[in-house]
């Protein structure tokens, strides 16, 4: 039998775009601005209760699934959702996630806010925190195309 752990951390990640807030809310709410810089989602309903629903992966790697159910949605000021990740069959880890959108001088600040519980060390903070970083640089490169 494997060792089991849980692992909880928190960590904030703040990035200022050179977009209005509706423009960067429109990306996290609109299915195809979205698919322009997250995994394509198998299912999205962008309402509280709702659920966005994707998998994939590195080729030849395996495959991630991401189910997500909306908590709270104040349009263009905050986003709630909770979400799992799975490894294949395995569950890696349970989140709380809130993005804020705060008016900042010629754009928009984010910040994004990821309470998780890792299990049984198959991720760890350090790497979910490192992948958030990747994947927030990704929507400033989608919000500038936009543009």
């Amino acid at each position: 039998m494997n060792e089991r752990s849980s692992v909880h951390d928190t960590f904030v990640i703040e990035r200022v775009y050179d977009a209005t807030a509706d423009k960067v809310y429109a990306a996290w709410s609109d299915p195809a601005a979205k698919a322009g810089w997250f995994q394509k989602a198998e299912q999205f309903e962008f309402r509280v209760g709702g659920r966005e629903y994707s998998r994939g992966g590195p080729p030849e790697g395996p495959v991630f699934t991401f189910d997500a159910v909306y908590q709270d949605i104040v349009p263009n000021e905050r986003i709630v959702y909770t979400y799992t990740l799975d490894m294949g069959e395995t569950r890696i880890s349970v989140s709380t996630t809130t993005i804020e959108l705060k008016p900042e001088e010629g754009g928009t600040r984010l910040i994004f806010t990821e309470q998780g519980i890792y299990l049984d060390g198959h991720d760890n903070p350090a790497q979910r925190e490192q992948g958030t970083k990747e994947m927030l640089d990704t929507l400033g490169v989608a919000l500038k195309k936009q543009a």
